[in-house]
Formats: structure tokens, C-alpha cells, sequence
């Protein structure tokens, strides 16, 4: 019994005393938040470790930077982001590998990025489309809106989710997707903005919309029998203008196969003579 008590207020001091080099190992982040700016130099110092350091490295969005491990034991990290945008902003780490590990961040933001998936999308007339726009890179955007644009690009229409049964929206932090129902080709095809907006700006892209007729499966189809139309006019007024000289005779031939031998004849002849057989006393009349 007082084996396990023993034992009990040990591991209860054991564990007081871990909380208390963890509470004391503390990391100061320079700087502490990156806003719109072009390039960038993190650091974190530690101090207080509660054990060896044997190594730190960087981590953004949670995914290791292979250039930043380092086996150093020193308790000072540096990364340097040479050019700040969509694709280099996150959420940067510095991570020392200690007993426990210990960490700190710092935010890297840049101006939002927003690309359409397709700048150009076709349906048929009737149909349903669907255009999709996306976003890249920290913070992602918060609000996602669609516009109509006129021919000079400016908004003739701000399109709201659930506009009668003709629009829908749908949108997650890094993508908007807009669906239009009932295609119709005077009023539905034109050129579509999106726009996204987070706590660091607004960015847009726009979509071009066709919209092909119901008749436009068959036009392949006619232009086919026009070609073959236009064929057989051509052969026939070839055949119609043949000089005469091109035309050759219609022959017969007859031919015997004991013989070999084949005799032409024109297809129009005179028909030979009847011999006449006059009987004695009668007279040619």
C-alpha cells in the first residue's frame, strides 16, 4: 500500500516538474505577423529549452521545408522568403527538436489570388452551365460575389444566390462555383466576373459565356449533304458539256469462242437487202 502511494506522489512530482520546464521554454518570433510585403526574414529564438536542442527546421502549412532542416543545436532559426505571394504565403513554423518538441508561428499574408477555372465556357441553349473561379494562397477569401459585365466591362448585373430558379452559388474558402439554369442565347451569353475578397484586398478574373443554338448538332450534318449536293451538280453539268467528239460509238461485238475472233458493228445499221427470187416469166416491177 505505501509502495503504491510512494509510487503515486512520485509520478505526480514527475510530472509537475515537466509542466514547469515546458511552461518555461518560451520562443520570440520575429516578426510577429508578415502583411503585404514583397520579401521577408522569420526568426525565432528560444529560450529556456527544457532539453537538448538536437535540430530545428520550418514548416509551412504544416508541410516540412527541406532546405530549412538543420542539426544544429543552436537555439536561434532563420528562414528567408526571397519573393512574397500566393505561392509563398501560409502559415510558417518554426520547429526545435527537443524533449517535448516546441514550436511557434508567424502568418504570412499576401494579396488574394483568383483565377477562373476556364476563361471561356460553352453549353447549349436549354442547358445548364456552370462556371467556376479559385483562390490561391493565405488568407483565403471570406466573401466570394458574381457580376454581369456589359460589353465595356462594367457591371450591368450583381447576381445573387437563389436569384429565382435561373441562379445558385456555391462556395468554399478557395472556390465559388456558379450555375446558371435555362440557357437562353440573347440574354444568358456574355462575360461573367467573380470576385473574392479577404481581410488583405479583393481580386477578380471574368469568364466568357457562349451559348450554342439547339440546331447547332445538325449543322455538321447539313454541311454534309451540301457537299454532296454541290458533288453531283458538278458531275452532271460536266456530262452535259462534253464535246462531241469525246463520245465514242456504241459498238456491238459478238463474239464467237470457237472462232476467237469479235466483229464491231455501230449500234444504228441498215438493214441488208432482201434478194429477190424471181420466178421465170415475172418481171422486176
Amino acid at each position: 500500500m505505501r509502495r503504491k502511494l510512494f509510487g503515486a506522489i512520485f509520478a505526480i512530482c514527475i510530472g509537475w516538474f515537466q509542466a514547469e520546464a515546458l511552461t518555461d521554454a518560451s520562443i520570440k518570433t520575429e516578426p510577429e505577423e508578415v502583411l503585404n510585403k514583397t520579401s521577408a526574414t522569420l526568426s525565432c529564438n528560444l529560450t529556456n529549452p527544457s532539453s537538448p536542442i538536437k535540430g530545428h527546421y520550418w514548416t509551412r502549412n504544416d508541410k516540412m521545408i527541406e532546405k530549412s532542416v538543420s542539426s544544429s543545436d543552436d537555439t536561434y532559426a532563420e528562414y528567408h522568403i526571397e519573393k512574397i505571394d500566393y505561392h509563398h504565403a501560409g502559415v510558417y513554423a518554426c520547429v526545435f527538436r527537443s524533449e517535448p518538441q516546441v514550436n511557434a508561428t508567424i502568418e504570412v499574408k499576401a494579396f488574394p489570388h483568383v483565377a477562373a477555372y476556364k476563361h471561356s465556357e460553352s453549353a447549349n441553349e436549354k442547358d445548364k452551365a456552370v462556371l467556376t473561379c479559385v483562390s490561391h494562397g493565405y488568407p483565403l477569401p471570406t466573401d466570394w460575389t458574381w457580376h454581369k459585365l456589359s460589353d465595356i466591362n462594367i457591371i450591368q448585373e450583381n447576381i445573387a444566390n437563389g436569384t429565382g430558379d435561373k441562379y445558385e452559388i456555391k462556395t468554399t474558402p478557395n472556390k465559388t462555383m456558379l450555375y446558371i439554369n435555362d440557357l437562353d442565347i440573347n440574354s444568358d451569353m456574355d462575360t461573367y466576373e467573380c470576385r473574392g475578397t479577404s481581410e488583405m484586398g479583393t481580386a477578380r478574373d471574368e469568364i466568357q459565356l457562349r451559348v450554342r443554338s439547339q440546331l447547332a448538332a445538325l449543322w455538321p450534318f447539313l454541311g454534309i449533304v451540301a457537299e454532296v449536293i454541290i458533288l453531283v451538280v458538278i458531275i452532271f453539268v460536266y456530262e452535259k458539256r462534253r464535246k462531241p467528239d469525246e463520245i465514242t460509238d456504241e459498238l456491238t461485238c459478238r463474239c464467237f469462242l470457237q472462232e476467237e475472233q469479235c466483229r464491231y458493228q455501230p449500234q444504228r445499221q441498215k438493214r441488208p437487202a432482201k434478194k429477190l427470187q424471181l420466178r421465170k416469166g415475172e418481171k422486176v416491177s
